[in-house]
């Protein structure tokens, strides 16, 4: 972490009544007025996810990281990355009103911290979020990494897009494969939304990810210099 920011763990308070929501937050130096909101892989807002929010932090937004289990899981869970299966029950308790309600919770935050511009990133699951989000809350730009299952599930929001879209897809990704992010810009072209689709050929389902075996350091690279550059323009 770099010293020019500051980090912090926040609770905020959910619009269902459900429990409070821990997030993890990043400041940069000086505040932009540019809000980042992090969303999580199903792994938990564990060190991985700790550290994306921070290089946000390092480029100059206000990044917000949300537990999205918090309605079962404690406040700081995560698990393993060989633990999937216990993942699955904290999955399967996320529902679409429970992520609106998260997703405007911590949009809200980030508002009341004179964030004036705010978009949002996920990967994995937290990708999926992303494009949710991107359907209920005024963002200025939406990025998915790897977002499973957007298609078939939620093409009906590609109507409620808002902010213009960046999605990074892994050629060897055997769990989205290539049907899903076909179908996910046939969708958005035929309401005319905006989009940037990346398919980097030789890179897996997390490639993102330092921490996994399926880490690429050149797709990385590549797609967080799209990113930063993405976001710099829907900022603008």
């Amino acid at each position: 972490m770099a010293s020019s920011i500051k980090t912090e763990t926040v609770d905020l308070k959910v619009s269902d009544g459900s429990s409070s929501m821990r997030a993890y937050v990043a400041r940069p130096q000086k505040n932009l007025g540019l809000g980042l909101m992090v969303v999580q892989e199903a792994f938990g807002v564990n060190k991985h996810m700790r550290e994306i929010t921070e290089r946000f932090a390092q480029a100059g937004y206000l990044a917000i990281s949300p537990e999205l289990f918090h309605r079962s899981a404690p406040p700081g869970f995560e698990i393993a990355y060989d633990k999937f299966e216990e993942v699955m029950p904290h999955i399967q308790a996320v529902t679409a009103p429970g992520i609106e309600a998260d997703m405007k919770a911590a949009f809200n935050w980030l508002k009341e911290n004179a964030c004036e511009k705010v978009a949002s990133i996920g990967y994995c699951l937290g990708g999926r979020v992303s494009f949710m989000a991107n359907s209920f809350l005024p963002l200025k730009a939406a990025i998915s990494y790897y977002g499973g299952r957007i298609a078939p599930d939620l093409l009906p929001l590609a109507k409620k897009q808002n902010g213009p879209l960046l999605f990074f897809w892994g050629g060897q990704d055997k769990h989205i494969g290539t049907s899903q992010p076909r179908a996910i810009a046939d969708e958005l072209l035929k309401e005319n939304k905006t989009f940037t689709d990346v398919l980097i050929s030789n890179a897996d389902h997390g490639f993102s990810n330092n921490d996994k075996s399926v880490f690429n350091a050149k797709a990385e690279a590549q797609a967080w210099t799209l990113t930063l550059k993405f976001l710099e323009d829907s900022f603008a």
